[in-house]
This record gives structure tokens, C-alpha cells and sequence, in this order.
């Protein structure tokens, strides 16, 4: 019986643990639903992309838009919280 309970117990927090992980990959998560470089709607334009820069998940409408980040990313991360 207490072995079952340590099972339980141990699942649990694992369970719990992994549940808290963020999919950015403990980056800081992107504030806002619209793309940094464009301003449009994410998903207005298909599936959106994200990418994480210096700790900070930034979210793009299309791959041009990740283009114009990449040219000048300190532009576009000026517009994020610090």
C-alpha cells in the first residue's frame, strides 16, 4: 500500500512538473497576438511562427516578417515589455 502511494505521489509531481514546463522552452512567453514585425493578427495569414530570441518568444505572420526581424531584431524587440 505505501508503495502505491509513493507511486502516486511521485506521478503526480511529475505530472505537475511537466505541466508547468511552457512550450518556449522557459522563455519568456510573447505578450501580445499580433506579429512584432507586421502588427497583423496572428493566424491571419496561416499558422503563426515562433521563434525565441535572447530568452524571448517572438511570434511572426509569415517568414518574410521573420526575415525583416533577423535583418534588425533590436527594432522589433524594443517594441516587447521589459
Amino acid at each position: 500500500m505505501k508503495t502505491k502511494l509513493t507511486t502516486l505521489l511521485t506521478t503526480a509531481l511529475l505530472g505537475l512538473a511537466l505541466a508547468s514546463c511552457s512550450t518556449t522552452g522557459g522563455a519568456k512567453p510573447y505578450p501580445y497576438d499580433v506579429c512584432i514585425v507586421s502588427g497583423n493578427k496572428l493566424g491571419s495569414m496561416g499558422t503563426p511562427i515562433s521563434k525565441v530570441h535572447q530568452g524571448q518568444q517572438v511570434k511572426f505572420c509569415c517568414s518574410p516578417c521573420v526575415e525583416d526581424f533577423d535583418a534588425n531584431p533590436a527594432k522589433f524587440m524594443a517594441k516587447l515589455p521589459h
